[in-house]
């Protein structure tokens, strides 16, 4: 069976050449490899392609036989690693906490440890019909979460 970190030591350098990073590699017991990839601008499918190519170019067939996916990070899949936290800063997250508890917030910063989210509240005032909007900051490390999805907008 061909080994995660196998692929891995492959991929890398591939990536570096296409300015993208690796989100996640699967081998599944049929030797099926889905590598998973994002970049700061995206990825093209030729960037895909390249990737596949140079992955099945480093393998040998002959002496084990294996099904290969090169896919992007989609939307609505969540962030999985930091590098995609960092990329999507000023986006709105959906962030399920491990607690079970839900938070929905613009993404202020993240770096390799932990991330700010700033989440509106509407607070009543004492006296007043109006309610006022209070944001608060909560800063998560990423190992208090679960899953994190970016919100998609439609316009």
């Amino acid at each position: 069976m061909i080994s995660k970190e196998v692929i891995v030591e492959i991929v890398n350098p591939l990536l570096e050449k296409e300015n993208l990073f690796l989100v996640d590699v699967s081998v599944g017991a049929d030797n099926k490899i889905v590598v998973t990839i994002d970049g700061d601008k995206g990825v093209s499918i030729d960037s895909c392609v390249n990737i596949s190519r140079g992955i099945e170019a480093a393998l040998d067939r002959d002496k084990e036989d294996f099904e290969l996916e090169v896919t992007s990070a989609g939307l609505g899949q969540p962030l999985k690693i930091p590098r995609q936290y960092m990329k999507n800063i000023g986006q709105e997250l959906d962030v399920t906490l491990k607690t079970g508890e839900k938070v929905k917030g613009v993404l202020n910063s993240a770096n390799e440890k932990d991330f700010t989210l700033s989440v509106s509240k509407k607070v009543s005032v004492e006296g007043s019909k109006k309610k006022n909007e209070v944001v608060e900051h909560f800063q998560l490390t990423y190992q208090q979460v679960k899953s994190a999805k970016v919100v998609l907008k439609f316009k």
